[in-house]
């Protein structure tokens, strides 16, 4: 009893000490709260000052590691970025090939078109295909058949003139007989002094000129044409130049040369046999039947009168 009574003041003195220093530290905080601002912006700085340099070494592995990954996500892209570009630099070297080879099948049709022919004469295009087999030596096969309209007979050019003509046909293809074929046999007319010749091939380079009334007349460096004689191959088609061999005989040099040999026309050319028929004038026809029948009857009537 007499000890709580001796501990009961010693805890109203600590109460009362720690209310006392409850206010002080109250007061103190208010104070400080009105003092100048400028005292705690200068103790901002010094600590801030501080603390920079330690901030900055503490950093530095933060801002390698964030190289590191960013450098890494920016290999990542350009090797993804490259596989793209080789796959578009494989499409376009593609369509680039496809486009020169576009481009030099039209240059060849465009050339094809350079040969002028009467706009009447229809023709089919194709491709000739080097060949060395038939009964033949310089023959070439065309994919132009029978079912496209290609038969024995017709004429075949090229891009710079005449080739040769066709000698024998299948469904889808077509054997062509070439002018330097030792059964080669095509009528020309050398121009300008437009003396008629037989082109005659030899399996030679240079098909000879045959049956030319007037050779002096000819000289080198004259054009060649075909004639159109026989019908069966159209007039003015271009064959090639005269030449001059060694041996003083002239020969054609043709403007067709096998080794360049591509696109073709078979040209659908039949000669207009068919002649319609056309009557003489009136003046050259002889008195009507009936006018004769009715001149004879009269006759006949008049001599039994006479003969009474």
């Amino acid at each position: 009893m007499d000890s709580n009574r001796t501990a009961l003041p010693f805890r109203e003195f600590s109460h009362r000490i720690s209310l006392v220093f409850m206010l002080t530290l109250a007061a103190a905080l208010l104070l400080l709260g009105r003092a100048e601002t400028y005292v705690f912006d200068q103790a901002r700085q010094v600590v801030t000052d501080l603390a920079a340099p330690l901030l900055e070494v503490a950093s530095r592995p933060v801002a390698a590691a964030r190289r590191i990954i960013e450098r890494t996500d920016e290999y990542a892209y350009v090797f993804d970025e490259n596989e793209r570009l080789r796959a578009e630099n494989a499409r376009l070297l593609a369509w680039k090939e496809m486009a020169l080879n576009l481009e030099a099948r039209v240059a060849r049709y465009e050339a094809l078109l350079n040969v002028q022919l009467d706009p009447s004469i229809n023709y089919v295009s194709g491709r000739a295909v080097s060949d060395a087999g038939g009964p033949f030596v310089d023959t070439v096969l065309v994919n132009v058949g029978r079912e496209q309209g290609a038969k024995s007979g017709l004429a075949v050019v090229d891009t710079d003139g005449l080739v040769g003509r066709i000698v024998s046909t299948g469904p889808k293809a077509s054997r062509v007989l070439l002018l330097t074929d030792l059964n080669s046999r095509v009528p020309v007319v050398i121009e300008p002094a437009h003396y008629k010749a037989v082109l005659a091939g030899d399996n030679t380079e240079w098909p000879k000129l045959e049956y030319l009334t007037n050779v002096s007349a000819v000289s080198p460096g004259d054009r060649v044409v075909t004639s159109g004689d026989g019908g069966l191959i159209p007039s003015g088609l271009p064959v090639g130049l005269v030449i001059q061999t060694n041996d003083g005989n002239l020969r054609v040099q043709t403007f067709s040369d096998r080794g360049r040999l591509d696109f073709v026309r078979v040209l659908q050319y039949e000669f207009p046999w068919q002649v319609e028929r056309q009557d003489p004038p009136d003046v050259l026809k002889g008195p009507p039947a009936s006018s004769s029948g009715s001149a004879a009857s009269g006759s006949a009537a008049v001599a039994p009168g006479g003969a009474e």
